[in-house]
């Protein structure tokens, strides 16, 4: 395996127009010292940490020595913010060091974030604290372990370096690793700002990205219609697990359908359909229940910036595609978590009877569906039955299902171990996540690497970790976070 120094840069990015970026090298972190390192990401690279001391890894990605054939620079892109278009944004607080290829033929992104001040920093310091660096280490690591397609980081690097947010923190850098660190927001920044850019930089998007578009008549529609599917069915892969991103904002959203840029994001606890993550989301913009809108509605922008290339026809039939494919998408999973194969029609009137008893009732949605797992076609009643406050209303609801399991006489043995992969027993609680976070504030770092342990794997059983699968504690519950996490 090649050592860091080895890596195989070939930074494509790097070669495009430098409209598109500014290139600047990190701002050392003072007293650098790495918190944690992924080795399952570190194999993407072909890299083997064994090989590596934790000093040479906080040197290279605390900002204080760069990696050979790396090419730092800060991207260009604009966005809409709330609803609210922004002209000028950008890596503010980041850096894309480079393009790794591996030697299976994979492009992967080496991004720093919290590199400190870039031209597109404004009145931030460009830094990252440690509290904001742990989120999204573990979230992205347990997205990537629920199955949904996200980015993922190599280390955190923690400092001595006191960062100013709400209260004093210390700083830290993320090493992010990414398909792609390309937005919605660089279209828009390109359809305002350059128009004469945009097919050079979409012929790059599709050429990297969705080469298989290149075939078709029409590739730029094609390479629409990719992404409205991509962006679909991530959009109802998290409200099967019950996910809320908290800034939905264009320049938040990938090119490549991966979930991007962790802020205030929160797994729900109790269903709750209006559930708000982000504290600085007084609207409710980007709750829960509106992220399928949110979605189309991104993709709205995205397809305004494509449609110099693209005749208006085009553009409509490819965001009509987007309701067809995200419902089909989370019937399909919602029928995985009841354990169901076939496709009926009463079974949405089944999963949302479901779903409206668990909002009734204050249930907790990741271990209502983790327990539906143990039903059997036989029974009558319900181990579930003891936590619904209304156990009439569930017992008729449970009939029902029973039933549904008796039509398709699957073998329950079976059914029950296809239920366990699809209804996660560990999700990123917010209340886990901060309780890492304030043994790591105060140098036991010991909680990031168990939660660590546990979330790459959140569909199995971890007897150790059994508490981290309970009911939240009075503190944990409904946390909301702030955009400065």
């Amino acid at each position: 395996m090649p050592s860091l120094e080895q890596l195989a840069f070939d930074n494509s990015f790097a070669r495009l127009s430098p409209e598109l970026y500014t290139r600047l090298t990190p701002t050392p972190l003072r007293d650098p010292y790495l918190v944690h390192a992924n080795p399952a990401v570190a194999e993407l690279l072909d890299l083997d940490l064994q090989q590596h001391r934790a000093e040479e890894l906080a040197r290279y990605f605390g900002g204080h020595a760069l990696l050979p054939g790396s090419e730092p620079l800060a991207m260009t892109y604009s966005g809409h913010q709330f609803g609210q278009y922004n002209p000028q944004l950008g890596d503010g607080r980041g850096l894309l060091l480079g393009e790794v290829l591996n030697a299976r033929g994979e492009r992967w992104d080496l991004h720093l974030k919290g590199a400190g001040r870039t031209p597109y920093s404004r009145f931030g310091d460009g830094r990252a604290v440690l509290r904001s660096s742990i989120r999204e280490y573990l979230c992205s690591e347990a997205m990537h372990g629920l199955g949904i397609p996200t980015t993922r980081a190599l280390c955190i690097v923690g400092s001595r370096e006191p960062v100013q947010r709400e209260t004093r923190e210390p700083g830290a850098t993320l090493l992010r690793v990414a398909d792609s660190h390309i937005r919605f927001g660089h279209f828009e920044w390109l359809f305002n700002n350059r128009p004469d850019l945009l097919p050079r930089f979409v012929d790059y998007v599709i050429d990297r990205h969705y080469p298989e578009c290149r075939e078709a008549a029409r590739p730029v529609e094609a390479f629409l219609q990719s992404v409205v599917a991509r962006t679909a069915r991530l959009m109802a892969e998290w409200q099967l697990a019950g996910f809320a991103h908290g800034v939905m904002n264009t320049d938040n959203f990938s090119i490549t359908g991966a979930t991007f840029d962790y802020g205030p994001f929160g797994f729900m606890d109790a269903y709750e359909p209006g559930y708000v993550c982000n504290h600085s989301d007084h609207t409710g913009r980007y709750a829960w229940n509106q992220q399928p809108s949110i979605g189309l509605w991104n993709l709205n922008a995205l397809a305004y910036a494509l449609s110099p290339l693209i005749e208006r026809d085009a553009i409509v039939a490819a965001l009509q595609s987007y309701e067809p494919i995200l419902l089909e998408h989370y019937y399909e999973g919602m029928g995985r978590k009841l354990g169901l194969v076939e496709r009926r029609l009463e079974d949405t009137e089944l999963a949302m009877g479901l779903l409206d008893l668990m909002m009734k009732q204050g249930m907790d949605y990741t271990r209502t569906f983790r327990s539906l797992c143990e039903a059997r076609r036989e029974d009558i009643r319900s181990v579930l039955r003891d936590d619904f406050p209304d156990r009439e209303a569930f017992d008729a609801w449970f009939e029902r299902y029973v039933a549904r399991l008796r039509q398709e006489g699957r073998d329950d043995t079976d059914r029950q171990e296809a239920m366990r992969q699809a209804n996660p027993k560990y999700i990123l609680r917010n209340y886990l996540a901060q309780t890492a976070i304030q043994k790591a504030e105060a140098g036991d770092f010991s909680e990031v690497d168990r939660l660590m342990t546990v979330l790459q794997s959140p569909f199995e059983e971890w007897p150790a970790f059994e508490s981290y699968a309970a009911l939240p504690p009075d503190w944990g519950r409904k946390m909301e976070i702030s955009c400065s996490s």
